[in-house]
C-alpha cells in the first residue's frame, strides 16, 4: 500500500484542517474481503464464538452474586412470595397429573408430578444462574407427553423406555446448543412471540378447567353416565369451581381497591389463592344438601414411590426398560421437538421473570441455564417422570411476589433472592409424605378447576394482546379523555388491526393444533411466530414496531445473548479484525497535512488488496493544537 507523502511543515487553517479530514473516505470494502482473501476461509470461522463462551459469561457474571442470592432473602417479600408460588406450583402440577393420568392410562400420577416439579425446583434455586424462573410440569409438557403416548401407543413398545430415549436425544440436543452459544439466537425474540405464547397458555389453562369439569358428569365409579349422582355432582362441581374463581380473582385484585391500608390489601392479595383453596376445600363438608353430592378428587399412591405398575417397576424411580434400536432412532425426532419447546418454552419463561418494569438489578443467565436444563431432562427420563422445564405464568408472577411497591403501585425493588424457588421445591418433596399426600386427596377436582380458570383469566387480564382487543373497541371519548398518553394513540387503527389479528391467529393456531393428532407439533408453531416478526419491517414502520413489538427485555438482561458480547475484543472471533488492521494500518503522523494530497490514492490502495483499511489521521499544528482523529473503519 503507497503511502502519503505529507507537505513541508507549516501553520494550517481550522477549515484547511476540516476539508484535509472530510476528503479521507474510503468505500466499504469488507463484505469482498473475507470471500477473496487467500486466507479468508481459514478465518472466518474464527467469527464464531468460542465454544462455551456464554456459559463462561454467565457464570462469571452471576458467581460473585451467590453468597449475596441467599443473604438478600431476609426480606418479608419473601413470605408471601413462598407461599404463593408453592400454590401455583402445586395445584395446576397436581392438576395436570390428573389430566396424565387419564390420558396415559395411569403412567403419570401425582407423585411423578410432585417429584418433577421438586427436582427442577431444587436444581435451578440452588444451582441455576437466574433462579427468579419457576421450573416444573405445565400445560404444554402434559400435552406432549400423552401425545407421544398416544401416538407409539400401536408400536406395542414400552413407553418409559421410549421416553428415556426421547429425554436422552433431548439432553445432547440441549447441551450443543448451549455449548455451541445458539442460546444467543434468544435475542431476537420480541413481545410477539412471547405474547402469543402467553395467551396460548392461559388459553390452555381456561380449557383444562373445563375439562376438568367435564369429567365431573361421568363418575369413575359409576358405568352409567346420566345417573342422578353423577347429575348433582357435575353441577355442584361447576359452581364450586366458580365460586372459587370469583373469590380467587376477587381477592388477588384486592389492591387495586380502596378500602382498608395499603399493607393490608397487600397481605390480603399475598394469601388470597392459597386461602381460597383452604376454604372451598373444606366448603364441600358444610353439610346439609352437600353431604348428598360426591365431589371427585385427586387420586394419589404410596408415598415416595412411582404411582403405576404400568410399564415399569413400582418398587423404584429407575424407569428405563430396553426398546429396540429401531425405536431408539424413531426417539429421536421427537427429542429434537421437546428441545424446540423447552428452547422457547424455558427462556421466554426466564425472559418474562426477567422484564424491565420489574427493575432487576443482578445479571441474567441463559446459556448456563439452558445446560442445566438438558440435564435435568437426562435425570428425568432415567427416573420416568416428566421433565421440568420454565412455568408461564409462574415464573413472571413469583417475580412480581417479590416486588415492592409503594402505596401508588409503582416498583420500588425486587427482592433477587434463591431462597423462594429452592424452598418450594423442598416443600413439593415433602408433599409426597403420606399425611400431605392425604391432604392432597381431599381437594376436590372443582377447585382445581377453578383454579385453572383464576390463573388463566388473569393472565389473560394481563395479556397484551387482550388489551389492544379492548383498546380497539373502547369508546373513542374515552381514549381521548382518560388514555390520551396511552402510546397507541399514536398509532393508525389499520396497523394496530393488523398486528392484533397477527397475535390472535398465532394463539388461535397454538390451541387449535394442541386438539388435534398434530399436537406433538405445537413446538413448531412456536418457532413460526418468532420467524414471522422478521417481515415484520416490511408491513410496519420502524417508529410502529417500537410500540408494538419492542424486545422483551432490557439490553442488560439479555447482554452474554449479543454477538459483540460473545465475541469480545480479547477473543479470538476478532483476530482477523487485527491481522487486518496490521496488513493494512496507515498512520501518517505529522504536525501538518498536505492540503494538497490526492487521498484516492489511499482508497485505490484498498481497493487493490480487497482489505480493510484503517486510516489513522493525527494533525497537529505547530501551535499545539489539540490533535484531529479521523478513523474510517470499512
Amino acid at each position: 500500500m503507497q503511502l502519503l507523502t505529507p507537505r513541508a511543515p507549516g501553520p494550517v487553517s481550522s477549515q484547511e484542517e476540516e476539508e484535509d479530514l472530510s476528503a479521507v473516505t474510503i468505500p466499504n470494502t469488507q463484505s469482498s474481503t473475507l470471500t477473496e482473501h487467500p486466507q479468508g476461509d481459514r478465518r472466518r470461522w474464527k467469527r464464531f464464538p468460542v465454544l462455551g463462551k456464554g456459559i463462561y459469561l454467565d457464570l462469571k457474571d452471576r458467581l460473585p452474586y451467590y453468597i449475596s442470592d441467599w443473604t438478600d432473602s431476609w426480606d418479608y417479600r419473601v413470605i408471601p412470595s413462598l407461599v404463593e408460588t408453592y400454590f401455583n406450583n402445586l395445584l395446576p402440577a397436581i392438576a395436570f397429573a390428573q389430566d396424565m393420568f387419564d390420558r396415559t392410562d395411569n403412567s403419570y400420577g401425582v407423585n411423578e408430578i410432585l417429584l418433577s416439579s421438586a427436582m427442577g425446583g431444587v436444581v435451578f434455586g440452588a444451582l441455576s444462574g437466574q433462579p427468579l424462573c419457576i421450573v416444573g410440569v405445565t400445560g404444554p409438557i402434559a400435552i406432549f407427553h400423552y401425545t407421544v403416548y398416544e401416538i407409539i401407543k400401536p408400536l406395542n413398545t414400552n413407553y418409559f423406555g421410549f421416553m428415556f430415549w426421547i429425554d436422552m436425544w433431548a439432553m445432547i440436543f440441549h447441551l450443543l446448543m448451549a455449548f455451541t452459544n445458539s442460546v444467543a439466537l434468544l435475542q431476537f425474540v420480541t413481545t410477539f412471540p412471547c405474547d402469543i405464547f402467553g395467551m396460548f397458555i392461559n388459553v390452555v389453562y381456561i380449557e383444562k378447567g373445563i375439562q376438568i369439569l367435564g369429567r365431573q358428569f361421568h363418575n369413575s365409579s359409576s358405568d352409567i353416565p346420566d345417573t342422578q349422582e353423577n347429575i348433582s355432582s357435575g353441577f355442584a362441581s361447576v359452581v364450586v369451581a366458580l365460586l372459587m374463581m370469583i373469590f380467587g380473582i376477587t381477592f388477588k385484585q384486592f389492591h387495586r381497591f380502596p378500602l382498608f391500608t395499603h399493607r393490608i390489601r397487600t397481605l390480603i392479595a399475598d394469601y388470597s389463592i392459597a386461602l381460597s383453596v383452604v376454604f372451598w376445600s373444606g366448603f364441600i363438608h358444610f353439610g346439609g344438601y352437600l353431604n348428598d353430592v360426591k365431589f371427585e378428587k385427586l387420586p394419589i399412591s404410596k408415598a415416595y414411590f412411582p404411582s403405576t405398575e404400568i410399564g415399569r417397576d413400582a418398587t423404584t424411580w429407575l424407569a428405563y426398560t430396553k426398546i429396540s434400536t429401531r425405536d431408539v432412532f424413531i426417539a429421536l425426532p421427537f427429542g429434537l421437538i421437546l428441545t424446540i419447546l423447552f428452547y422457547f418454552d424455558h427462556n421466554v419463561s426466564s425472559l418474562m421473570a426477567q422484564r424491565s418494569q420489574y427493575k432487576l438489578k443482578k445479571p441474567s443467565s441463559f446459556h448456563y441455564d439452558f445446560a442445566l436444563l438438558g440435564l435435568t431432562t437426562c435425570v428425568a427420563g432415567v427416573l420416568g417422570i416428566p421433565p421440568p422445564n420454565g412455568l408461564i405464568p409462574q415464573a413472571p408472577l413469583h417475580t412480581e411476589s417479590l416486588l415492592v411497591l409503594d402505596s401508588n403501585m409503582e416498583v420500588v425493588r425486587c427482592v433477587e433472592q434463591r431462597f423462594t424457588n429452592t424452598v418450594q421445591g423442598l416443600m413439593m418433596l415433602g408433599t409426597m409424605t403420606r399425611p400431605l399426600l392425604v391432604c392432597l386427596s381431599q381437594i376436590p377436582q372443582a377447585v382445581l378447576s377453578g383454579l385453572f380458570f383464576v390463573m388463566g383469566i388473569q393472565g389473560l387480564m394481563d395479556n397484551v394482546i387482550v388489551s389492544r382487543i379492548i383498546y380497539i373497541f373502547t369508546d373513542s371519548k374515552i381514549k381521548d379523555t382518560e388514555i390520551p398518553q396511552n402510546a397507541l394513540q399514536r398509532m393508525s387503527k389499520k396497523s394496530l388491526f393488523l398486528f392484533v389479528t397477527f397475535g390472535t391467529l398465532g394463539a388461535a393456531a397454538e390451541v387449535g393444533i394442541t386438539n388435534t393428532i398434530a399436537a406433538i407439533g405445537f413446538p413448531l408453531i412456536l418457532l413460526l411466530t418468532v420467524i414471522v416478526c422478521f417481515w415484520f419491517p416490511k408491513i410496519f414502520t420502524e417508529e410502529e414496531l417500537e410500540i408494538l413489538d419492542p424486545p422483551v427485555a432490557q439490553t442488560f438482561t439479555i447482554k452474554n445473548l449479543l454477538i459483540e458480547n460473545l465475541c469480545g475484543k480479547s477473543d479470538a472471533c476478532y483476530q482477523e479484525d487485527e491481522e487486518v488492521q496490521l496488513s493494512t494500518f496507515v498512520s501518517v503522523r505529522t504536525s501538518t497535512f498536505d492540503n494538497s494530497v490526492d487521498v484516492s490514492q489511499l482508497e485505490t490502495a484498498a481497493l487493490s488488496s480487497k482489505e480493510t483499511a484503517i486510516v489513522s489521521i493525527n494533525a497537529k499544528t505547530s501551535n499545539d493544537r489539540p490533535s484531529s482523529v479521523a478513523d474510517n473503519s470499512i
